[in-house]
């Protein structure tokens, strides 16, 4: 009797599986009803893996493992390969264009930075310059030289040759002179003499501005020339080059159907001039009756009242150019500081 759960079936596959003489091997039979064929192992039991049969590959030996078949692409290795040349190359790139833009940035911060602090300064400084502050004594005496030295460009002609000019005659009498016509604006060199004009010249004389007087009786004619230097530097050194010589001076403006129609450069009895500023004011006086130098003894004009009057008005144009202006600024932006 056997044991039960243990099958018989070993055994007899053992004695079935014998070596047998002369002849065949006889298929095996199971000893189940009916004559079933069963093979092997048995239904029901358990074979370990490793006993089981190995197939054999075809063309090989029994018992040699099959190895499986691994399709090579090769294709792909390569671009495989490529992709990662590539990525290191962008990578390479990136971090070379990131070195690039950090020192971009850097150096626009320190442009931005040394930009700012110019314009900090710059601010800084027209603030100091343009804020109200009381004016030095040289900032004083430099605008009233700037203001007198533009008067002949800033006043009107009537202010520079008014056009009528009061003056003390003999015996302090007050008298008044009348202006007969303005001349138009011309050089040194062609308003004065030569001598004058050459001197002048030399010293950066920029124009000349002339008009013709009458006195009050319509006896004297007066020429008023007024030669404009720039500077008092300049006047002073164009001045002490001028002749000595009362026959030299501005050239006489006659103007047609005047009392100094008459009065030309035969008819000068005297020329004078006087300093104030930069300015040089040249006077000629002569008779509105026409008469010439030579005709005139010199003890007449010694005794005439001819060249008091010239000077009394060429020294009240000169006076109202040269004079100080009558309010000066205390500060830079007005009186309020």
């Amino acid at each position: 009797m056997s044991k039960p759960g243990r099958s018989q079936e070993p055994e007899r596959h053992l004695e079935a599986s014998g070596p047998r003489t002369g002849g065949s091997q006889a298929p095996l039979t199971g000893g189940r009803a009916g004559g079933r064929a069963t093979g092997w192992p048995p239904g029901g039991s358990r074979v370990p893996r490793s006993s089981r049969p190995r197939r054999t590959p075809e063309g090989g030996e029994p018992g040699t493992p099959r190895r499986g078949r691994v399709r090579a692409w090769p294709a792909a290795g390569h671009r495989g390969r490529g992709r990662t040349a590539a990525e290191r190359v962008e990578a390479a790139t990136l971090e070379e264009g990131m070195r690039l833009r950090v020192i971009f940035l850097i150096l626009m911060g320190v442009i931005l930075a040394v930009a700012a602090s110019d314009v900090l300064t710059g601010a800084a400084g027209v603030l100091r310059e343009t804020r109200a502050r009381p004016l030095t004594p040289a900032e004083q005496a430099r605008y009233i030289q700037e203001e007198i030295a533009s008067r002949w460009h800033t006043w009107s002609a009537d202010l520079i040759f008014p056009t009528e000019l009061q003056y003390v005659a003999l015996g302090r009498a007050q008298q008044y002179a009348r202006r007969v016509g303005l001349a138009p604006e011309t050089s040194c060199r062609a308003g004065l003499d030569a001598p004058v004009g050459s001197a002048l010249a030399e010293h950066g004389c920029l124009t000349l501005l002339r008009a013709t007087y009458v006195d009050q009786t319509s006896t004297f004619v007066v020429t008023v020339g007024v030669a404009v230097l720039g500077s008092e530097e300049r006047r002073s050194a164009a001045t002490g080059q001028l002749p000595v010589d009362d026959r030299v001076g501005v050239r006489p403006v006659a103007f047609p159907g005047t009392a100094g129609e008459l009065f030309g450069a035969a008819q000068r009895q005297r020329n004078s001039w006087i300093a104030a500023g930069p300015y040089v004011v040249f006077s000629t006086a002569g008779y509105a009756d026409g008469r010439t130098r030579e005709a005139v003894p010199p003890e007449e004009i010694l005794h005439s009242e001819l060249w008091p009057t010239a000077q009394s008005i060429a020294g009240r144009i000169a006076r109202a150019l040269g004079d100080e202006p009558s309010a000066v600024p205390q500060c830079t932006q007005g009186n309020v500081c």
